[in-house]
């Protein structure tokens, strides 16, 4: 009985391994599908699936090659080295230009007539506001030195100084509401009054146009 039953066994699994070795068994069955499934997938992607490995290795090499817009060569010196030159031409010709007063040179808040008779106003006068930087540095000054009545005595003349400057602003303000329309009929006066206080505070030497009348001119 036993050898009966160990033979059954074994001719079971040779039967199993006929089966599976034969071409219309359900194991080659299965293989010929992936295989068939394999190249479809790698048809859908142009390309077979690379390895772990290989990937790596693509990720951890340099890139190498020339920048875009970099050109190499004597001839890419040359022409870097004439756009250089031209560009600082062209610098140094729009600020002569603005030096004079020229309209295309400015920038766009100095434009217009409107800003440039506020420039001339602001100019044509010596405005106590002129002398705020200076005052400023010398109290900055006397505030290092460690000794109280030098302190004390810089506190009051800073409130002495703002309150000069706010009423150089107030004056100015009215001028300008008063001289604009008389001058420029029809012209928009919107924002005049914080550019004409913020050149009155500049020192005159350092303003941006430069002044185009002296002090004491009738405008």
């Amino acid at each position: 009985m036993f050898r009966r039953g160990n033979a059954g066994a074994r001719g079971g699994t040779a039967q199993d391994d006929q089966g599976a070795q034969s071409p219309g068994g359900p194991q080659a069955t299965k293989t010929a599908e992936t295989a068939r499934r394999r190249p479809a997938a790698e048809a859908a992607k142009g390309r077979p699936t690379p390895k772990r490995s290989e990937a790596e290795r693509g990720r951890r090499q340099g890139i190498t090659g020339t920048p875009a817009g970099r050109s190499s060569g004597r001839g890419g010196s040359a022409s870097g080295g004439a756009g250089r030159a031209t560009s600082k031409e062209d610098r140094l010709r729009r600020n002569e230009a603005m030096r004079r007063g020229e309209e295309w040179a400015l920038p766009a808040r100095d434009r217009g007539p409107v800003k440039a008779l506020v420039r001339d106003y602001v100019d044509s006068r010596r405005r106590i506001s002129e002398y705020y930087m200076y005052v400023m540095l010398i109290l900055v000054l006397l505030l290092f030195i460690r000794v109280p009545s030098v302190q004390h005595l810089a506190e009051p003349i800073v409130l002495l100084l703002i309150v000069f400057v706010i009423v150089d602003a107030w004056l100015l303000r009215m001028n300008l509401k008063r001289l604009i329309p008389q001058r420029l009929p029809g012209q928009s006066a919107r924002g005049v009054t914080i550019y004409a206080i913020f050149r009155a505070l500049q020192i005159r030497r350092f303003r941006m146009p430069p002044p185009r009348v002296t002090p004491g001119t009738k405008v």
